[in-house]
């Protein structure tokens, strides 16, 4: 299974957009400073993810939430928080 996953950083109107095959180790490497843009706006917490059966998938839907079509969508998200 992989996942596309989005942290937010609700204080800070920040989030974050990525794939993984394993969502719980991604998470802690996030919240322990591991990655450059998150480590900056800790603590983050998953709000929504998606499962898929191949990489390919996942990527390409990691590539449209990057879009603005899905920035407009993870602004609706965000509203009903």
């Amino acid at each position: 299974m992989y996942y596309v996953y989005i942290l937010s950083r609700i204080n800070y109107r920040k989030s974050y957009v990525g794939c993984t095959d394993n969502i719980d180790r991604r998470l802690k490497e996030h919240n322990t400073g591991k990655m450059f843009f998150t480590k900056r706006y800790l603590p983050w917490g998953i709000i929504y993810f998606e499962e898929f059966q191949t990489l390919p998938e996942a990527r390409k839907r990691e590539s449209y939430y990057k879009t603005g079509a899905g920035r407009r969508e993870l602004k609706r998200l965000f509203e009903n928080l």
